[in-house]
């Protein structure tokens, strides 16, 4: 092999290395806690006044997390094609270290979290939720007091966010939500 080729499959190989290694050794995007400025993704809303959990979508793209008043509406902009795919980090409300439903302070990395689908609370917007629990004892605790069927991040269907909460939403129980 002829020293030109063999220095050009190097430089090649280094590239690739190089390449594959780009933002590996960046840290993830951290979870912020969100002010009155903070508006949801959806309807540009102020999240700080709706009740329960929540989530943010840091974006490699953009500076700011994108806001969910509702951790369903974060799941069902992960599942949406349109929807940009460029995602950093999510992040939800950690309902086992919250005071109560009215405002969750405490963030957890999405994937890390286990969550109650079907229960009888509502989110924020006063559709069905995916409730996240860093401790799966708090989870279930939260299944007997509630309803609802316990899961990771990655089990909650795509039916249940999409067609079950349409349903919900046109259902007359939908004004009866927790705002």
């Amino acid at each position: 092999m002829s020293l030109a080729v063999t220095v050009l499959i190097t430089a090649m190989l280094l590239l690739l290395a190089a390449c594959q290694g780009e933002g590996a050794d960046q840290p993830r995007a951290e979870a912020v806690s969100p002010d009155r400025e903070a508006m949801t993704y959806y309807g540009r809303m102020i999240l700080v006044d709706h009740r329960g959990p929540k989530a943010q979508i840091h974006l490699q793209s953009r500076d700011a997390p994108l806001w969910f008043s509702q951790v369903r509406d974060a799941v069902a902009f992960t599942l949406s094609p349109e929807e940009p795919s460029d995602i950093a980090a999510i992040y939800v409300t950690d309902m086992a270290r919250a005071d109560g439903w009215d405002h969750p302070q405490h963030w957890i990395a999405a994937q890390d979290a286990t969550y109650v689908i079907d229960s009888d609370r509502r989110g924020g917007m006063g559709a069905l939720e995916a409730v996240p629990f860093s401790k799966r004892d708090a989870a279930e605790a939260f299944v007997t007091e509630h309803g609802g069927e316990v899961m990771s991040w990655a089990d909650i269907p795509e039916e249940y966010i999409f067609e079950r909460s349409i349903e919900a939403v046109e259902s007359p129980r939908m004004m009866q939500h927790d705002h």
